[in-house]
């Protein structure tokens, strides 16, 4: 079953890129891959600034995806979360409780399919949660009360959609697992204790942001790999029909030959 995704997933993406013109892979495309930056809880952006638009950098170079090279925002009370499948939430220090209108937004984005990745930038060289960790699972939890997250691994499609990939690595080894909160087979949260989003930062000069431990240059190449398959993950999952984003839908579907 995995192989079969990686295949259909791989064909439905050439088809999506060799539809789209060229201008497309600009800001404010629809269907570009767009690592949005949710601002949620407290928290007013991405742990790792640079990180978002480095993402979009490495998924372009790699696969020819179309992806924004400059990543949005959005908050959780917004309606327009719901106007695109993936969000990611990251930070270092405890985020505040979510209001009851996050709740709401994030509550309409999960039935709608949405994907959301917190990223924990603050775990530790072992691989420790931060607080910001910890915070964000329990606001989870609070969104999703009758939802448990799970370990997946190798065996799972993310670390398969693009690269076959042995386990998670970001700034930090951390575990070799991912967590994640599954509903109807779909990868809904996926918790990483790793700063993915360190891995990536990439500073005006060129230089990398922050060092990778315990293996510098080669774990750093896994963690990209990883957002890599992340985002091809995103982009050959199914979002469930609904108004707000139907136009965004129903044009994927019909570049990939989804039913």
């Amino acid at each position: 079953m995995a192989k079969a995704y990686v295949v259909l997933c791989a064909a439905a993406v050439v088809s999506l890129v060799a539809a789209l013109p060229k201008p497309a892979l600009g800001f404010g495309d629809t269907g570009a891959f767009d690592p949005r930056v949710l601002v949620a809880g407290g928290v007013k952006g991405a742990a790792r600034v640079s990180s978002p638009g480095r993402w979009s950098w490495e998924l372009q170079q790699r696969t020819s995806a179309p992806a924004r090279l400059r990543p949005s925002t959005v908050r959780a009370d917004d309606p327009s979360l719901a106007s695109a499948p993936f969000a990611v939430w990251s930070g270092e220090t405890s985020p505040d409780p979510l209001t009851a209108g996050e709740i709401a937004g994030l509550r309409r984005y999960f039935a709608l399919g949405g994907m959301l990745l917190v990223d924990d930038a603050g775990a530790t060289d072992s691989g420790q949660p931060s607080s910001f960790g910890v915070g964000a699972r329990r606001e989870i939890s609070r969104v999703m009360p009758d939802t448990t997250p799970i370990a997946i691994g190798p065996e799972h499609v993310v670390f398969r959609s693009f690269y076959l990939l042995r386990r998670a690595e970001g700034r930090v080894r951390g575990p070799k697992t991912l967590d994640a909160i599954v509903r109807g087979g779909q990868a809904q949260v996926i918790f990483t204790t790793h700063d993915l989003g360190g891995a990536l930062a990439r500073g005006v000069t060129g230089s990398w942001e922050h060092p990778v431990v315990p293996d510098g240059d080669t774990q750093r190449e896994h963690a990209i790999r990883l957002a890599v398959n992340v985002a091809m993950y995103v982009l050959c999952s199914n979002y469930k029909d609904d108004q707000v984003h139907a136009a965004w839908l129903m044009r994927r579907r019909a570049l990939s030959g989804a039913p």
